[in-house]
């Protein structure tokens, strides 16, 4: 389970999610994706063909021809199945096809009766806070897997967060632009021409008819979104995750503290080499060993340094260098 929060509104996050056919874009070099026979682009998108059989007030299904299966259940809920439809008694992902452009971990080298056998859902709660402000607590099932079990859970925030932070000033930026054009004016501000837009689309028409158009904050605020701040603080990793984060914010705390001690180690052994007579010290393989050591210390030390400050503070992620 992780959580983050987002520096843009509860429509713009719930339909991110909703949108399978940006992930090869977006998230291009990050999530494994699969790929058409033959490649169109470089990131290799492909036409998804999305249709939305009902929407009512309690939200609705999301089907994909030939393939998986989504559904929303209104207000917040998001989930996706990863292996085909999901079974509407219990909600649990039935046995089938990969969902999307989404690839699970681990199918490369599966058969497909083992394949059959699996069950694998993506789950989202998409929680309105303020305007222009989200929280998702997002959740992953699944029924195989060894290494989920056995590694921390810091481990898996660390693409969790860079996945996030891949297109999160692009839809901050979107959100104004549609808040520019107007609620109900959304569609001047979006181009939504395909059947992989259905999701979208099916999501704003619930929002207009069941909701207002948009969340209904009853006198709280008064729907301004807030000054857009610098890059660098709306990809802050460490307020909006680390400190809320339980195995993330014991990793930040042990792994500065090795940096500490790997800085103190370094500078001791560089005093006790300078400091030291030659006499005591004569032998030139014991310096040598002991300056080598200082120095791999010293390097580690600011190497982790920056570690920490990209996994736990601020990764900024530019689409051209890709």
């Amino acid at each position: 389970m992780a959580n983050r929060e987002i520096p843009y509104g509860y429509e713009v996050l719930i339909e991110n999610f909703m949108d399978p056919a940006h992930v090869p874009y977006a998230h291009y070099g990050i999530m494994q994706t699969q790929q058409p026979e033959e490649k169109a682009d470089r990131e290799g998108g492909r036409p998804v063909d999305l249709y939305i059989p009902k929407i009512d007030i309690n939200g609705f299904t999301i089907e994909e021809q030939n393939s998986g299966q989504s559904k929303f259940m209104s207000p917040c809920l998001f989930y996706t199945s990863l292996f085909g439809p999901i079974d509407n008694s219990n909600g649990a992902a039935s046995s089938g096809t990969p969902y999307g452009f989404l690839k699970p971990p681990g199918t490369e080298k599966v058969s497909p009766a083992q394949r059959g056998q699996k069950r694998a859902l993506l789950v989202f709660f998409c929680v309105p806070v303020s305007p222009g402000n989200s929280r998702m607590i997002s959740t992953f099932p699944i029924n195989f897997g060894i290494l989920v079990k056995i590694l921390p859970r810091w481990i898996y925030h660390i693409r969790h967060n860079l996945v996030l932070d891949s297109d999160l000033y692009l839809l901050h930026l979107e959100e104004r632009r549609i808040m520019d054009a107007g609620i109900t004016q959304w569609q001047k501000a979006c181009y939504v021409p395909t059947k992989s837009d259905a999701a979208v689309v099916g999501f704003r028409k619930w929002l207009n008819k069941y909701a207002g158009g948009q969340v209904d904050w009853r006198g709280k605020f008064t729907g301004v979104l807030p000054l857009t701040h610098p890059k660098e603080q709306l990809l802050d990793r460490y307020q909006s995750h680390v400190v809320n984060c339980r195995s993330c914010n014991a990793a930040h705390k042990a792994l500065s503290v090795l940096k500490v001690v790997l800085q103190v180690v370094s500078f001791s052994l560089l005093g006790i080499v300078s400091g030291i007579k030659e006499g005591v010290l004569s032998s030139v393989v014991a310096r040598t060993a002991l300056l080598a050591t200082a120095l791999l210390c010293f390097a580690g030390s600011k190497w982790l340094a920056h570690f920490i400050y990209k996994i736990f503070h601020f990764h900024d992620f530019n689409h051209s260098l890709v």
